[in-house]
């Protein structure tokens, strides 16, 4: 279990109902911001960050109190901390400001692509955002097996129309597995594993059309999405469902064929990383 630094200053204050009322719709309000943010590119420390998919909010990460030793009483809680980071925050008087500061103080751990579980706690102008990644669970098929079962999940939501952010999606035709994109999801899946790293283009400066080009797969149009923390396909199809960008490349009803595949390396932040390669010919 890795445990990173945290922040946290608290103040526990009687609330009756109205005020109450009031702190959970500014905390539903900094977690819609903070995803939001997430969901676009971003520059950070210097760094370019590319767009992720939105933090789920976990009911046990809300709860866990903000007094005590946290790690502890959110293990107590049931949570299968991996890693977490606590942020704290005092002052800030509604979600507009909480969410300034967090950009000017911890924009490097909201845009970490490790943390996948978020819970944000309001008590008075102090406010408490716990951001974890769970353990694995269970033990997944080998890369191919899983990358085909995440093919099924896309199918599956292709085949009902949707909403990508503000832009409406008909129904879309199945896609079929094609083994160079999985291979080469697979070697970006394992790239980004074992270098430490959370992004569309590689080590070697290329984009995913160039990695589908070198591999041999002749693309009218190449589409990727990439995530990293997430346990199963499940989780990862949720997770771009819930993200106007990877969202719209999934229910591109230009594309005929996909490939998938995860790569797990303990030593990174992320642990588990997916790739997910788009494409017609």
């Amino acid at each position: 279990m890795r445990v990173l630094p945290f922040v946290l200053r608290c103040l526990l204050l009687p609330l009756g109902l109205s005020a109450a009322a009031a702190h959970a719709a500014n905390q539903q309000a900094l977690l819609d911001a903070i995803n939001d943010f997430r969901s676009q590119p971003q520059s950070c420390g210097g760094q370019a960050s590319a767009p992720l998919p939105p933090l789920t909010e976990d009911p046990r990460l809300v709860q866990t109190p903000t007094a005590g030793d946290w790690q502890v009483l959110l293990k107590q809680s049931g949570y299968p901390m991996s890693s977490a980071r606590m942020l704290g925050l005092t002052g800030p008087k509604d979600e507009q400001a909480a969410m300034t500061a967090l950009r000017e103080s911890f924009c490097q751990v909201i845009l970490d692509p490790q943390f996948v579980d978020i819970g944000v706690n309001r008590n008075g102008n102090d406010w408490r955002i716990l951001l974890a990644r769970p353990l694995l669970k269970g033990k997944l098929g080998d890369w191919q097996a899983e990358g085909q079962q995440l093919l099924q999940l896309v199918n599956k939501a292709r085949s009902q129309a949707r909403q990508c952010g503000g832009q409406p999606y008909a129904a879309a035709p199945p896609l079929s597995w094609n083994a160079v994109l999985g291979s080469t999801a697979e070697a970006h899946s394992r790239d980004m594993a074992n270098n430490n790293y959370f992004d569309h283009k590689d080590r070697a400066g290329q984009t995913p059309g160039d990695r589908a080009e070198l591999a041999g797969y002749s693309a009218q149009q190449i589409g990727e999405n990439i995530a990293a923390g997430q346990g199963t396909p499940q989780r990862v199809l949720d997770g771009w469902l819930a993200s106007a960008g990877h969202c719209a490349n999934l229910m591109n009803p230009q594309f005929r064929e996909m490939g998938a595949a995860y790569a797990v390396d303990p030593k990174s932040d992320a642990g588990i990383y997916w790739t997910g390669m788009f494409g017609a010919q």
